[in-house]
C-alpha cells in the first residue's frame, strides 16, 4: 500500500517532484516515498522529510536540493527530517516502482516473499532486464544498505533488488 500524501498545493508538488532521489536518479523524492509534507506557512515553505533508513547518507544531499529547487522557484523553504513513523517501501509510488524497473532495480516484495527471497528459499525477484524469475541471490548486500544482489540465470545479467523495509 503507498503512502497518501496529505493535500500540497499543485505547485510546491511540481517542485518537489523535480528533486532527484540522489542514489537512483530516476526516480523523485515524491516517487520513493520521503516526502511526508510541504505548506507554505508565512512565506516560507515548510518541507517534511523521512529517510529511507535511519542511517542515509543522502538525506543533506536531498535537503539541499529541495532547498536548491525551492529558491530556484522564489520561495524560501526550511526541510526537517521526521523519523516517525519510519519510512517502508510501501511508500514507494506505483510511478516509482516502474522507474526502479526501468532503471534496472528490482521493486521490493512483500515482506513474506522478501524473506524467502533473500534466505534463498524461493525464486520470486523479477530480473528488470528480461522479466524471468529464474535468479538467484548472490549477497544480501548490494550497492547500497537497502539493495541485494541478483543475478539472472537466463540473461545472465546482475541487478540490484531493493529490499522490503517496514
Amino acid at each position: 500500500m503507498t503512502k497518501q500524501l496529505p493535500h500540497i498545493d499543485k505547485k510546491l508538488f511540481e517542485i518537489l517532484e523535480t528533486v532527484s532521489d540522489p542514489e537512483i536518479p530516476v526516480l523523485s523524492i515524491v516517487e520513493m516515498g520521503v516526502v511526508r509534507s510541504a505548506e507554505l506557512i508565512n512565506g516560507i515553505v515548510e518541507v517534511e522529510i523521512t529517510p529511507t533508513y535511519s542511517g542515509c547518507p543522502a538525506m543533506d544531499v536531498i535537503g539541499d536540493d529541495i532547498n536548491a529547487a525551492f529558491n530556484k522557484a522564489g520561495y524560501k523553504a526550511k526541510v526537517e527530517l521526521i523519523l516517525s513513523p519510519a519510512w517502508t517501501t510501501d511508500w514507494i509510488t506505483p510511478k516509482g516502482r516502474l522507474a526502479l524497473e526501468k532503471y534496472g532495480i528490482a521493486s521490493p516484495l512483500s515482506a513474506e516473499a522478501d524473506k524467502d527471497a533473500l534466505l534463498g528459499n524461493k525464486k520470486l525477484v523479477k530480473c528488470p532486464q528480461c522479466g524471468s524469475l529464474n535468479t538467484k541471490l548472490i549477497s544480501q548486500f548490494g550497492s547500497t544498505a537497502c539493495k541485494a544482489f541478483f543475478q539472472c540465470e537466463e540473461c545472465l545479467e546482475p541487478f540490484d533488488y531493493f529490499k522490503c523495509l517496514k
